[in-house]
């Protein structure tokens, strides 16, 4: 949520109660995963082979994740836990976007609390 989502607007009460949500909807941590899928054909190089003549093998499943500036890792996943890679991929994604909200909704709460602090202080 960016500043223009109109938290600024919200009672404190409906902040907290949105932050409680959202954190009661996230998904199960042990079903994360950061990365991508992507589906490959590919060739093997045998020039007897059925993909020496233009019928790749595949699909080939596999997943790729960039640990930094240039290096990535990855590997094949089965296509029998293809479905699962998926849902946890989208719980990585689902998880991201909370931790923002909730992050978003907590600058709010503590940009108040030093209003309040500055309203509460005598002026010399």
């Amino acid at each position: 949520m960016k500043a223009s989502s109109g938290l600024g607007r919200l009672p404190e009460l409906a902040l907290r109660e949105r932050r409680k949500g959202l954190a009661q909807r996230l998904p199960p941590v042990t079903e994360i995963l950061r990365g991508s899928l992507l589906q490959r054909y590919v060739t093997c190089g045998n020039p007897a082979c059925k993909c020496a003549k233009g019928e790749r093998h595949g699909p080939i499943w596999y997943l790729t994740v960039t640990l930094g500036p240039g290096r990535t890792a990855g590997g094949i996943v089965a296509p029998e836990k293809v479905a699962e890679v998926r849902a946890w991929i989208e719980n990585y994604r689902q998880l991201k976007d909370r931790l923002e909200q909730i992050s978003d909704i907590n600058r709010e709460l503590l940009r108040r609390q030093r209003a309040r602090q500055r309203q509460r202080r005598p002026k010399r």
